[in-house]
């Protein structure tokens, strides 16, 4: 049900919320809807939507969200429908206790304008509790002399709901002893008495079990019942009685303390105190008797407290009296003999006579650790001892005279397995039965450094970031000795090593005390890979042990280096680069080729190239992986003849580096040499095209020289190296070393552009050389040739796929060969 409170006119004014400050549209308006309780999550409460004078495309663009007052969420609007619907349990009890209403305030924000509605939700009661007593038995005592007619007031149930729901009315057992009654408090309140009608038989029935049910109005009615027990009294008429008049008991004279001897028993047909029963000794019972021997007041159980001794006493004898709680009291009386039983009673004895020393774990066998003698008060067999270890001991007894002996070493010891024995000594006599004794000896071993330090790793593997802070902490290495004190005291040193000829002291230092390694500089993966740092683990024995690890240390490639152009070349033209083209050129015309390198590795020096400015950017584009300038559609006659672009190249590092490059092209007519031959023309007819193109043909004549040397370098190493082969091929360095074939790494690529270039990685990060050769097709009629020096990519399947979009006809062959130095 929708009941619309009404909408008042929308006035601005400022509001300081916990987030943000901001101009709030606020709409006094107020819509009410009412739920029943308990509802399913997901049940439509009302179209908020439409009560609130939204479409549905509002809900969107104004970000329509519901905010509940109470904190938790117990609404949320379905942003397809409008529906304000029901997202989490209600439980009006839980909300709202008693009260007679129960209302929810919500608030409705809308964004742009932002505006804010309040709604209410009332929750409606349901009769989903059940009375509920606080307590489910309650016990009455009730003596049977008791008068009729006494009200006995019980407690009243609690039922969660409210109004109808409540607890309307209590009902009681069938009895024919007792009834129920309300009695009606102040405000209303009802509370059940249950009454006495008829006069309380504790020998035909002495206890009554009786319900009662409390009801509530709800439909349909639930209840909830409690358990009531009445109890009759009983007057004490009865006398304890023992089950014995005599009680003889025997035990021996080395029984412990708290042996039980005896339990005499009493019993009284009374109930309740009347039948309860306590047990004392009587008044003439001698201190003697009362210091050995304990009864229970309750159970009527006879101990031992005291120690007995058959040469002292042999015969104790005791009364007992039982006495039950009623009144007046009623009493019972019995006889209780002790007769002691003689036995061996005297435990052999462990005496030290020495206190143990420490005995060095190295020390040989038959060494004296302690001096002992054994005892026995007894005399004839019960006096004779013998001494015994525990099997597996690396101790012994060497007797000596006289039940003296010297505990000495039998077997090897170890601190670092056992660093103390408690040697625990059996002593027996020759008694019938046989009596015993142990004692522990604590002794202790000595250490001995006859342990190493350990590290915990035969090596560690250590990343580190290029161009890091000086004396930043590279890794902490660690190491233990099992030995003690000094003997595990471990300190930590760098052995010395050489890194690119350099000592490696130069490079790290090390925390003698905790083994954390320092930095002296700032590697440069460009210079520095990796390198090796070996460390020693030494204790301050004597003599003193030590033992090694090995740190390799990699040095891991940021990107800290620009891309850099290569082509066109900057010289004499800054990063103007001038290129001709005819007009009558057709879409895809190659113009240029910009290239360029990055000295990073990896992804730091993966190069895309895009046009960042351009005169008519629909006329000319740059391939991202190549560089090649081409016309993405044919020249027409209102284009202008001189176009300019800027070309920015980016690496794939974090951050981006990026270098830019100015293009700029002339268009023709007539003009349809090759751009080689362009080349050769520019640099004839110079005189004609001014400053500029003498410049621009200074900088293609030197491209072209450079690569004519090139080529003739090639021919010559293809020559030495490769008789009678189809391709020029070039090595940086060949090593008869190398021993693991599987690390040799071949990639093809195909390129249509005057140049191409791709970094290899070839082996394992612990190398410290590297070989690669790179071949090309003598089919190729490009004269341009770029040497990129490995990297430390670890994924070519990646390059391969992102080169493939643009692979030539003819074919470059790179080879990528580790040596082991």
């Amino acid at each position: 049900m929708t009941e619309r409170m009404g909408r008042g006119a929308v006035a601005w004014r400022t509001l300081c919320w916990h987030y943000f400050f901001l101009l709030w549209s606020w709409t006094h308006a107020q819509t009410r809807y009412s739920i029943p309780e308990e509802l399913k999550q997901g049940s439509v409460v009302g179209n908020i939507a439409k009560d609130l004078g939204l479409d549905l495309t509002d809900i969107f663009e104004r970000k329509l969200r519901v905010a509940a007052e109470a904190g938790k969420q117990y609404f949320t609007v379905d942003s397809g429908k409008g529906e304000l619907v029901v997202n989490d349990r209600i439980d009006r009890e839980a909300l709202c206790g008693q009260s007679a209403s129960c209302v929810l305030p919500l608030q409705v924000v809308t964004e742009n304008p932002l505006q804010l509605h309040r709604i209410e939700v009332e929750i409606r009661d349901i009769n989903d509790n059940s009375p509920v007593f606080v307590s489910k038995d309650k016990t009455l005592e009730i003596a049977e002399s008791t008068s009729i007619g006494i009200r006995f007031p019980l407690e009243t149930a609690q039922d969660p709901d409210v109004g109808s729901n409540s607890v309307r009315s209590y009902t009681l057992s069938k009895s024919e002893y007792f009834t129920l009654k309300m009695k009606e408090l102040p405000g209303g309140r009802l509370v059940p008495e249950m009454v006495l009608e008829k006069v309380l038989d504790r020998e035909k029935q002495s206890v009554h079990e009786l319900v009662v049910t409390a009801l509530d109005g709800g439909n349909p009615v639930k209840s909830g019942i409690k358990k009531v027990t009445v109890t009759v009294l009983d007057i004490n008429d009865n006398v304890p009685v023992f089950k014995r008049h005599l009680y003889n008991v025997s035990v021996p004279e080395n029984s412990p303390r708290d042996t039980v001897l005896v339990t005499v028993e009493a019993t009284d047909q009374d109930e309740g105190p009347n039948g309860e029963v306590e047990y004392v000794f009587t008044e003439h019972t001698p201190q003697s008797t009362l210091s050995v021997f304990s009864l229970n007041s309750d159970t009527g159980e006879i101990k031992l407290k005291g120690e007995l001794d058959y040469e002292n006493i042999t015969v104790f004898e005791m009364h007992i009296t039982a006495k039950d709680k009623g009144v007046p009291k009623m009493e019972g009386h019995c006889r209780v003999q002790v007769q002691v039983l003689d036995i061996n009673d005297n435990i052999p004895e462990i005496i030290l006579t020495s206190t143990p020393n420490p005995v060095r774990e190295d020390a040989t066998k038959g060494t004296v650790v302690a001096l002992i003698s054994a005892r026995d008060l007894d005399s004839g067999d019960n006096g004779k001892v013998v001494l015994k270890l525990p099997v597996g001991s690396p101790f012994s007894l060497k007797p000596s005279f006289s039940n003296n002996y010297a505990l000495v070493t039998s077997g090897s010891l170890d601190r670092e397995s056992f660093p103390f024995y408690n040697i625990e000594i059996t002593a027996t006599d020759s008694g019938s039965p046989p009596l015993s004794s142990k004692k522990t000896i604590p002794v202790s071993v000595s250490d001995v450094n006859d342990n190493p330090p350990v590290f915990s790793q035969s090596s560690y593997n250590v990343y580190l970031k290029e161009n890091g802070l000086p004396g930043s902490i590279l890794y902490s290495v660690s190491a233990s000795d099992l030995d003690f004190g000094e003997n595990a005291k471990v300190s930590y040193s760098i052995l010395e090593s050489k890194v690119q000829d350099v000592s490696v002291s130069s490079y790290v230092y090390i925390n003698s005390e905790n083994g954390s390694i320092y930095s002296m500089h700032s590697f440069d993966y460009e210079k520095l890979k990796v390198f090796q740092i070996v460390v020693q683990a030494k204790d301050q024995g004597s003599p003193s042990l030590s033992s090694n690890t090995t740190v390799h240390v990699f040095i891991l490639d940021q990107n800290d280096n620009a891309p850099a152009v290569i082509y066109p070349s900057s010289a004499g033209l800054g990063s103007l680069s001038l290129q001709r083209m005819p007009r009558s050129a057709k879409a895809g015309h190659l113009v240029t080729k910009v290239t360029a390198v990055d000295a990073d590795s990896g992804h730091n020096a993966w190069i895309s190239y895009k046009v960042a400015e351009a005169t008519d950017a629909s006329l000319f584009g740059v391939n991202q992986y190549t560089g090649e300038v081409r016309t993405k559609r044919a020249v027409a006659e209102q284009d202008d003849s001189s176009q300019r672009l800027l070309i920015e190249i980016r690496d794939d590092g974090e951050p981006v580096q990026s270098a830019t490059v100015t293009v700029s092209i002339l268009m023709e007519d007539g003009l349809h040499e090759p751009i080689l031959d362009i080349r050769h023309k520019a640099a004839e007819s110079g005189g004609k095209t001014g400053r500029l193109a003498l410049y621009l043909i200074l900088s293609l004549a030197s491209v072209s020289v450079l690569s004519l040397v090139t080529f003739l370098i090639l021919a010559v190493k293809c020559v030495r190296n490769s008789r009678g082969s189809a391709s020029c091929c070039v090595r940086r360095s060949d090593c008869d070393d190398y021993k693991n074939p599987n690390r040799n790494l071949q990639i093809q690529l195909n390129t249509d552009g005057p140049i191409k270039y791709v970094e290899v990685l070839g082996g394992d990060m612990m190398s410290q050389s590297q070989s690669f050769r790179s071949c090309m097709s003598p089919m190729s009629e490009y004269s341009d040739f770029t040497l990129i020096k490995p990297s430390s990519t670890s994924d070519f399947k990646e390059v391969i796929s992102v080169l493939d979009a643009s692979l030539p006809d003819s074919t470059w062959t790179f080879e990528s060969q580790q040596v082991s130095t």
